[in-house]
């Protein structure tokens, strides 16, 4: 390609998540983070922000929105500007932003926009609004020249990812694959652990893992997380780390 692709992280916001969600005894705060994807083909959006039009979710998780038109104006850019849209999935948070950008091929794993379909899995007006353009996949898919879309399922069954290589590493827009980059670094180790043939029990992990493992990514960047996971450095031993005394 004649330029290198750019990624730009954007700020859409905050929700926070009740303790019934959090697993103690406490609220969470998190953010809500597209990234916008330079490529010589044009601008991708990968995840489009927080919805609107319920006001049982809002009261659930009161969120605050940075409308999509003012995050795209930091990163020098409008939703006219925009030429394909990627939603990790269909829930509110992630495509609250998909009606500005009406006629714009928005890519989606079929399984997730039949679940969303079938009613009671996000906002209903964010899925069938005027103009909206599906294109359904079933499966990984090269979109652009070096820009791959991975299935990623397990928050939802039509989950995916963004992979985007770039001249210094692969980059992966991961979504919410994981929620935090401290959970894709334990899924990471466990990977490692069972590669290495420690004697089990040892902990499961996705096994899309090995798929984006085949990428070599440098960074991996979170939909609700400002955390970058990098690997921990070449070469790392994962039996080496089980030899100490202590962890």
């Amino acid at each position: 390609m004649a330029n290198p692709i750019r990624i730009r992280r954007l700020d859409l916001g905050c929700f926070i998540r009740p303790p019934s969600e959090t697993g103690g005894p406490h609220p969470k705060v998190e953010p809500v983070l597209g990234y916008l994807v330079r490529h010589e083909r044009g601008l991708l959006l990968f995840d489009t922000g927080i919805g609107t039009g319920s006001p049982e979710t809002d009261a659930h998780y009161r969120p605050r929105r940075r409308a999509l038109p003012a995050a795209l104006a930091a990163a020098g850019a409008a939703p006219a500007d925009i030429t394909l849209v990627v939603n990790c999935h269909l829930h509110f948070d992630h495509c609250g932003g998909n009606p500005l950008l009406a006629g714009i091929p928005t890519l989606v794993q079929a399984t997730e926009l039949a679940t969303a379909r079938r009613g009671g899995h996000t906002i209903d007006g964010l899925i069938d609004f005027p103009g909206a353009t599906y294109t359904e996949l079933t499966g990984e898919a090269e979109v652009w020249p070096g820009v791959h879309i991975v299935p990623t399922p397990g928050h939802t069954d039509g989950h995916q990812s963004l992979v985007v290589r770039q001249p210094d590493g692969t980059v992966v827009l991961a979504g919410q694959a994981h929620d935090s980059a401290s959970e894709f670094a334990a899924d990471h180790l466990a990977r490692h652990v069972v590669r290495d043939g420690l004697a089990p029990p040892h902990p499961a992990y996705r096994p899309w893992l090995d798929r984006l493992a085949d990428f070599d990514p440098r960074r991996v960047l979170f939909a609700h997380d400002h955390a970058v996971w990098e690997p921990p450095g070449d070469g790392i031993s994962v039996r080496g780390c089980a030899d100490r005394s202590r962890p």
